[in-house]
């Protein structure tokens, strides 16, 4: 009996570290290919005693949605000017999507709204730098999925450590 135990176990972890790198092989994909989309945000509170220094971001676009939105669905941007987009409207599904249109999955959460990126770790000490941020910059795969690659500017270049 000990044998087949040890045996699930061993089978048990080789399958939660496939699906563990699986998981990072998407992000990494979404990472390298995946079409930029800068959002204009509200940054929050920059501050966490057990994690180091982080900021909590809040996207600009989410406070024309009001608190009846369904669960999950789709925010349709249009991209401008150096990536930069604006909110469209709302829409169960991907498709369909005009010229110059993102799909970005969207879930609610009580009465938050996310889009998978809604936090932005920097090292400690870098606060100030960070707090010329205007736009968060998402790559975002054909799915709707985004991961958040940094923070941008005002003028839409992408802010980075300003380390002694």
């Amino acid at each position: 009996m000990k044998g087949k135990k040890r045996i699930v176990f061993v089978g048990n972890l080789i399958l939660l570290l496939l699906l563990i790198n699986w998981m990072i092989i998407q992000k990494e994909n979404t990472i390298k290919n995946g079409e930029l989309v800068l959002l204009e945000l509200y940054p929050l509170d920059p501050r966490s005693l057990m994690q180091g220094d982080y900021m909590t971001l809040r996207y600009e676009m989410t406070r024309q949605w009001e608190n009846n939105i369904e669960t999950r669905g789709f925010c349709i941007v249009k991209k401008g000017k150096n990536n930069m987009a604006a909110y469209s409207h709302l829409q169960a599904n991907k498709t369909p999507l005009k010229e110059n249109e993102v799909a970005l999955k969207y879930y609610k959460s009580g009465y938050n709204v996310k889009i998978g990126a809604e936090s932005f770790m920097f090292q400690e000490g870098q606060a100030e730098t960070y707090q010329e941020a205007k736009y968060g910059g998402l790559r975002v795969e054909s799915s709707g999925s985004a991961v958040l690659v940094g923070l941008y500017n005002e003028k839409g270049q992408l802010i980075t450590d300003k380390l002694d």
